[in-house]
């Protein structure tokens, strides 16, 4: 039986949310605080987090960013809910690690399809989206430990969302072969989400940003133009 946290702060939505989950047999906690979901994530350890971002004290981002620090919580789906509805605040959800994101007011039957679509995801790929983390990719000074989670540039970590991690990954997986913008949507957010390919475009953009500091690692991720991306073909060193 998964395991959901449900982070609200108005009572009538968290009953709401925990009633149509529990009749689809999931096990529900609730928290009405950011401060109490980082609590109750880190002791009761969810298989997914369903995270509202208007929280008094501590909001859902910084919870959401918090916890994609946090070895021990980062690989949890998260799915936001808001009642802004603007790109702006979607976009940074999802660029701080969150799996989908979700406007009030919603369907209860449209959350509780995006909640069973991302536990079936999880399953599937043993908890990741793209290759199996069998090895190091090396590209000159680029380093991808797909044990460990971790990328390192000469040395150097960097410190990626797991969005940032999953995409980076997936394309240097395959370098020269390009992937379409609706492609890396379905592999990287899962065929539900709902989301525009700029998605894809702001993840890119600061994958660049974080991984071109001092070397030209971040060309590594080249443009095709009309198309999407690709990975460039360069000799690794192994």
């Amino acid at each position: 039986m998964a395991r959901i946290l449900v982070v609200d702060d108005e009572h009538n939505i968290l009953e709401l949310i925990k009633f149509n989950l529990e009749r689809e047999g999931y096990q529900v906690i609730t928290a009405t605080s950011g401060d109490a979901a980082l609590e109750l994530a880190l002791s009761w350890k969810p298989d997914l987090i369903v995270l509202d971002v208007m929280l008094p004290g501590r909001d859902g981002l910084e919870v959401c960013r918090a916890m994609n620090r946090d070895e021990l919580t980062r690989g949890i789906p998260i799915i936001m809910i808001s009642a802004r509805g603007e790109e702006l605040d979607r976009v940074l959800g999802l660029e701080l690690g969150a799996d989908d994101y979700v406007t009030k007011p919603f369907s209860p039957r449209e959350l509780v399809a995006r909640v069973k679509a991302r536990l079936r995801r999880r399953q599937s790929s043993g908890g990741e989206a793209g290759p199996s983390p069998s090895r190091r990719l090396v590209y000159g000074p680029l380093v991808i430990d797909q044990d460990r989670f971790e990328v390192t540039v000469f040395g150097v970590p960097r410190d990626l969302t797991p969005k940032e991690f999953e995409l980076l990954r997936f394309l240097a997986s395959e370098p020269g072969k390009v992937f379409s913008r609706d492609h890396l949507l379905e592999r990287i957010w899962g065929y539900d989400y709902t989301g525009d390919t700029r998605t894809v475009d702001v993840h890119v953009r600061h994958l660049r940003q974080k991984l071109d500091q001092a070397s030209d690692a971040g060309g590594l991720i080249e443009t095709v133009r009309g198309i999407g991306y690709r990975f460039k073909e360069v000799k690794k060193d192994l």
